[in-house]
Parts: C-alpha cells; structure tokens; sequence
C-alpha cells in the first residue's frame, strides 16, 4: 500500500490529532507525519481534505463482491464471530456499537447471538449502520469497538472521550490499532504496511493508547500483542516488499476489483510465491515481537467503572 501523499493536500495540521497538543517549529517531522512531543502520537501531514480522503476510500477499497481472494473473506468473517463471542462474554446487557462497521461482518454475528448491535461508517445501505460522526449519536451502548477504525477518525482522542460517555456502567471499549512502537514499524519505517496515508490519520505507540483510556476513566482488563490482527501479515508484507520490484502482497491476496495496481497474472503468482518462502522468517519475526511485547498492533479491553454513591466510595 502506498504511503506517498499526494501535493493537492490541504496544509500542515497545527495540532495534535490524539492530544490536541498544538505543534511547534521543533516538533519531530517524519515522513508525511508529524510527532507530538506530549504524547508521543504521529499525525498525518500534510492533513487530508474531503476530497482527498473520498479518493483514498474508493470503489476499490471495499467493493461489495467482498476485498480478498479464495478464503480471505471467509476467515475475516470467521474472526468477526469469535470477536462477536467475546463481546457477549465480557459485555453487560445491551447493544453493541461497531464504530467503522465496514461490510458489517461484526453486526451480522452479534444478531446472531442475540445482540442488539448498530454501526457507523462512511457509507452503507444497510439499514443497521448509519452514517453519523459519533458525537452525533445518542443512546448507550454496552460496549463499544474500534477495529482498526480509531486511526481513521479526524479527531480519535474526541471519539475515545465520547465512546466513553455512550458506555453504559460496566461498559466495555474494545480496540484493535496498529502499534508505531512496534518492532516491525521501526524496520520498515515509511514503508511499514500500517503508515497507510492517507487513511490512517493518526499512528499511536501503545503507550499513547494506554494513558489515553485511563485518562477518561477506563481500567484496561486485557492487552494483546496477538489478537488485534495484522502482526504476522504486516511481517511478511514488508519482507516481500523489500525485494526487487517492491512486490505489494496486499494487492496480491486481494480480489481483482479490490487491487489498487491491477496486478495480475505472472506478477501474482510471483508475490505469492515468494510470500510463501519468506513464511518462517515472517512468523519467527513476529514471535519475537510479540514476546518483547512490542506486536504490530495491539489489541486492548477496557472497563468503565461503576459510580460510586459517596457512602460506598
């Protein structure tokens, strides 16, 4: 996935996108990103407008004859009904909000077990998915879940603090992010696949994520290095990317109304092909980043507590 930002983007955010902490002349610049120095958070830069962001999210992105090939689609599915599983283990009763509900996978698993679920996303003709910002949503929701979408949103610290106001008492906020302290972003730095500019609108370490959800009163209860996702993959991606031609796996084990390079053919079968080489090397890489506990992405549970009357307290 390319991570070259396009001139036509509008100018230079001033503040922090996760803090809001304002960005001074000596703030870290990296390539098409900025570092906070409070947080430690990175912010795209230049900041996308609209219309920018409409082309990066288009018909390609997410087609609706489904984004992998053979069994992709079936194992994300797959893993959107153990996640469904998870959530009506650890939730109190009451609905689910998927916030970047995309084909609407997690929504489908959770009606099936009973849950009342709603989602939010950019566009969807479903009828249990609507098109709001989430401060413009009203109602309480026993949990709350940001898969891989908290970095797509324009203001994600916001959007944390207002999940958190939605939550009902005992509430839950699940999230699954790509983690920018991870061992694999600092080896393969602009061209780690998670940069994904400019989609990902903000990339956090996992300390960043961490301080901010128990700022606004959440008790994280799990941390994972290896159930958000994307460790392995984002290993083997950048292995394969590093060779001649900087072959792009994730075009490669996508359908082809899905590829952004129309790559085909003779050139498929290679990325795969080598995919599958560099296979032990990937998983040893991400066995070892997972057991320093610094995974490509992470994923994180958090509670929010009880108000205690002032005679308990």
């Amino acid at each position: 996935m390319s991570t070259a930002a396009p001139s036509h983007m509008i100018s230079s955010p001033a503040h922090c996108a996760w803090c809001g902490m304002a960005f001074d002349d000596d703030s870290e610049r990296l390539h098409g990103r900025r570092r906070c120095r409070s947080c430690g958070a990175a912010t795209t830069d230049p900041w996308p407008d609209q219309a920018e962001l409409d082309r990066a999210y288009a018909d390609w992105y997410r087609p609706p004859s489904g984004r992998f090939a053979g069994p992709g689609d079936w194992l994300l599915h797959r893993t959107r009904g153990l996640l469904a599983r998870r959530l009506d283990r650890i939730a109190p009763p009451g609905a689910v909000l998927d916030v970047g509900a995309g084909d609407g996978a997690l929504l489908d698993a959770l009606q099936r077990r009973g849950r009342e679920a709603l989602g939010l996303e950019r566009t969807s003709a479903r009828p249990d998915v609507r098109t709001l910002e989430l401060d413009e949503l009203d109602g309480r929701f026993a949990a709350v879940v940001f898969w891989h979408s908290l970095e797509h949103l324009r203001a994600p610290g916001a959007a944390l603090a207002r999940a958190y106001k939605l939550l009902l008492p005992a509430g839950v906020i699940v999230i699954a992010i790509p983690n920018s302290a991870s061992l694999q972003a600092r080896a393969f730095g602009d061209a780690w696949l998670a940069l994904d500019l400019p989609r990902h609108l903000v990339h956090l370490p996992a300390s960043a994520l961490l301080g901010r959800l128990e700022a606004v009163g959440l008790r994280v209860e799990r941390l994972s290095h290896v159930r958000a996702g994307q460790v392995l993959f984002g290993w083997l991606h950048g292995l394969v990317h590093l060779l001649p031609g900087r072959p792009e796996l994730y075009d490669a084990i996508r359908r082809p109304s899905a590829r952004r390079t129309g790559l085909r053919g003779g050139a498929r079968a290679a990325t795969l092909a080598a995919a599958a080489t560099l296979l032990p090397a990937a998983a040893a890489l991400a066995a070892l980043e997972v057991a320093m506990r610094r995974g490509g992405s992470i994923y994180v549970e958090a509670r929010k507590q009880p108000c205690l009357s002032p005679a308990s307290a």
